[in-house]
């Protein structure tokens, strides 16, 4: 009787061990779709079910639509656009949101003394790069300087939550927006309970705890010679974001020449160096997506010395005669090992 009653608990303990072990381990699941015109990808471990993971791509779909709804300057309506279309010397009161990634992309346009400008809109606009018809035409010097007239941060105020021009200038948040989208697709993971995720928007991804198996997240850094197939590096990343900007992306050739959709506020053009990737890792996905355009502008030397200066973890790809050149400030070395 007793060893009856001994195997009968024992195979109880089984039963609940093998019960315990399918039913709440952890399941790795993902879903992705279009935002910002690009797609978004999201992957994440949960005990859930499928119907719940249903309801967290609702959620995060909604959080992507209000962040394109508030910045982007391809809605007409959108919160960005309306400030735009304000005379000079006007204020408007703005949202939470774009209080946040307003206050972040003044505070790279100071720290990078005004190469990185969240006012380079006019010059975007020109080179066929922002909305309307893109014609992939060289503009005149004289378009170019009359639109580096409307450029300037130092004319761009932020009050509490009042917004406002001191001159007729164009706000662009394309180089931080997709970053603080990010931020926002965390958050409605965080809210839902998720504790381990990464959530990738056009490129600029952001990591939260590790796998189901202790180890931590794979991040790979794509090489300009292959794009999305080729990885230059494959970095583990845990609790941080990573944000990389490159000139091989998104641009036009005339004449033989290539054009890059990053343009420099100084000289009112492309940017024309050989750094041609940049890649930080942040706390935040918002400003890791805003210090990597700002390195990126600032070019090989000064954007290494920049990321050196501030503390910045950055990992800068500089084009050679053989090939890339790499030149990981020292922040980023850890990530190398």
């Amino acid at each position: 009787m007793r060893k009856k009653i001994l195997f009968s608990a024992f195979l109880l303990i089984v039963i609940a061990t093998v019960y315990r072990f399918f039913v709440f381990t952890p399941e790795l699941l993902s879903f992705s779709g279009p935002t910002m015109g690009t797609t978004y990808t999201v992957k994440f471990y949960t005990t859930n079910d499928v119907e719940s993971s249903r309801d967290l791509k609702h959620g995060v779909d909604a959080a992507l639509v209000r962040v394109n709804k508030l910045m982007s300057t391809y809605d007409p309506n959108s919160e960005l656009s309306v400030f735009n279309k304000l005379p000079a010397n006007k204020s408007s009161t703005v949202s939470e949101d774009m209080v946040y990634v307003i206050d972040k992309a003044l505070l790279i346009s100071d720290m990078s003394g005004g190469e990185y400008d969240v006012t380079i809109g006019p010059l975007v606009n020109l080179w066929g790069f922002g909305p309307g018809k893109r014609e992939d035409k060289v503009p005149t010097q004289e378009s170019i300087d009359e639109a580096k007239l409307r450029v300037g941060y130092q004319y761009l105020q932020l009050d509490g939550r009042r917004l406002t021009k001191k001159k007729d200038i164009y706000v662009d948040l394309s180089s931080i927006a997709k970053g603080y989208g990010v931020d926002m697709v965390a958050q409605v993971l965080q809210n839902s309970g998720i504790e381990s995720y990464l959530v990738e928007v056009g490129g600029e991804i952001l990591s939260k705890g590790l796998k189901v198996d202790g180890t931590p997240w794979r991040v790979a850094i794509e090489s300009p010679a292959g794009g999305h197939d080729i990885a230059e590096r494959i970095i583990p990343v845990a609790d941080v974001a990573v944000a990389t900007s490159g000139d091989y992306r998104n641009y036009f050739e005339e004449n033989g020449v290539r054009y890059s959709h990053t343009i420099s506020p100084v000289t009112g053009r492309p940017i024309t160096h050989r750094l041609v990737s940049v890649t930080v890792v942040d706390k935040t996905t918002t400003m890791a997506d805003g210090l990597a355009t700002a390195i990126t502008v600032l070019g090989p030397q000064k954007g290494f010395e920049f990321a050196q200066k501030n503390g910045i973890a950055a990992y800068l790809l500089v084009k050679t005669d053989f090939g890339f050149e790499e030149h990981p400030s020292d922040a980023f070395k850890p990530y190398l090992q």
